[in-house]
């Protein structure tokens, strides 16, 4: 019953009603903590640490001058009035005989020292960035940590940003691990919460964790909302222990952490090439004019339309990517009006069949997807070019840009493609992530990585 409160911090109406009755007639004891603290004369939440909003008496349970909190609104209210319950993590596990790991893959030997720099990491509970490019195969370098965590009896969370991530990552661990239960944590989930030793979650439910993990990986620390959030990295850090492992996955770390990099603040692994010894495929800029809106009326006369009928000539299957939902919903239209033979769908944060149309993707039942940025990263077709529509808009950052030209080229099978960045004017976003992705190319020709 209790342990559902192990390494966890929840407000009294997140408890099951027979653990609050427990409470109540004091039957367990659980750590309290308020729910507020103040600082110079401002109130901020204990869970996000973001500023409280006053409200007045008749605003809230309480009756009284109280406050609450915005930020994490999404998780449940923080109120000034409310506490915290939690019970410190106890490692309540089973011992782990023999084999864990169940993939049978086998390691490049980039991958392998990879592999060997998180054991170490592991075992000295130091933080680590691991800078790997699209494609690399970070997931499989995890593996042999994980498994060492695990069988040391240590809890383990690999979050991200991203819930397609989480969810596109969960049977990849569940099949690597298959006789080890997890949790998988994000916004919408059917399942109730369970105790676990291995928890995969977005890193908004880090918010809830209270020196919890010997072990936290945090996938994809570039993407939207971690890189931004000091509440979400301020959360992460709440929730590993004080002495753990800290270990940070990346295809494109911002400039800062670049910078701490080069000063030697941070520990870092960088793995310049993909598993199957390819370069990554290189961007290249097509200039195509008034693109909003051409596409709209004369697409077939447009640069991006001649290039779009080639690869349905060649049945070629390709990503499309939007700048934003409202124009894709036009574009889609325009599309399905010149070509009511061809299968294809568009997809969006805001689509709730986002996950089929992937699966249909990848099943091949789609000639191509228009989607925006919500694909950009943590999605994986075997044999796809990729196109950018608006590529100078400001939602295609030199990140996201980078991630984008990931998606083309990662099977062994299909390890080249072809990646166009269609715009009406040049960024410099869109040169930084050419330029970022040709040095790793040029890194991994030098350690003789490329074939």
């Amino acid at each position: 019953m209790e342990s559902i409160l192990y390494g966890r911090e929840l407000l009294i109406e997140e408890l099951t009603e027979e653990l609050n009755k427990a409470i109540q007639r004091e039957e367990i004891q659980p750590q309290r903590r308020e729910a507020a603290i103040e600082k110079k004369g401002k109130l901020f939440c204990q869970r996000c640490q973001g500023e409280m909003i006053p409200v007045k008496a008749q605003h809230c349970f309480c009756h009284k001058p109280c406050a609450y909190c915005r930020h994490c609104l999404k998780m449940g209210k923080v109120r000034k009035c409310a506490s915290f319950y939690s019970f410190a993590e106890v490692n309540k596990f089973e011992e782990h005989s023999g084999n864990l790991l169940a993939w049978q893959g086998e390691l490049s030997d980039q991958q392998e020292g990879a592999a060997q720099d998180i054991m170490t990491s592991i075992d000295q509970k130091e933080t680590r960035l691991l800078w790997a490019v699209t494609g690399a195969g970070k997931t499989e370098m995890l593996f042999p940590g994980i498994e060492k965590a695990l069988k040391n009896k240590e809890r383990v969370c690999i979050a991200s940003p991203r819930i397609d991530v989480c969810l596109e990552l969960a049977p990849r661990i569940q099949a690597a691990f298959p006789t080890v239960s997890y949790s998988l944590l994000y916004g919408d989930m059917e399942e109730a919460y369970q105790y676990r030793q291995l928890t995969i979650a977005t890193t908004h439910q880090l918010y809830r964790f209270k020196e919890a993990f010997d072990l936290l990986i945090i996938d994809e620390i570039d993407a939207f909302p971690f890189e931004n959030d000091r509440s979400l990295q301020m959360a992460a850090e709440k929730a590993r222990k004080k002495s753990s492992t800290l270990i940070y996955l990346s295809a494109t770390p911002n400039r800062k952490m670049q910078q701490e990099l080069k000063a030697g603040k941070i520990k870092a692994t960088i793995l310049p090439a993909r598993y199957h010894g390819y370069p990554l495929p290189v961007p290249r800029m097509q200039w195509c004019a008034q693109w909003n809106k051409k596409l709209l009326t004369y697409f077939k006369r447009t640069t991006f339309g001649k290039v779009f009928a080639q690869k349905i000539k060649e049945e070629q299957k390709f990503l499309i990517f939007a700048p934003n939902i409202q124009w894709m919903i036009e574009f889609e239209a325009q599309l399905k009006n010149l070509y009511p033979e061809l299968n294809f769908a568009s997809v969006s944060s805001t689509d709730p069949l986002r996950k089929e149309k992937v699966l249909k993707m990848r099943a091949n039942h789609y000639d191509f997807l228009i989607t925006t940025t919500i694909l950009e990263r943590g999605v994986t077709f075997p044999n796809i070019d990729v196109f950018v529509l608006g590529a100078e808009e400001g939602i295609y950052t030199e990140a996201a840009l980078v991630q984008i030209a990931g998606r083309c080229g990662r099977s062994a099978d299909y390890p080249t493609g072809e990646v166009v960045f269609f715009h009406d004017g040049k960024s410099l976003a869109m040169k930084r992530a050419i330029k970022q992705i040709k040095k790793m190319n040029q890194l991994a020709g030098k350690r003789g990585l490329i074939k």
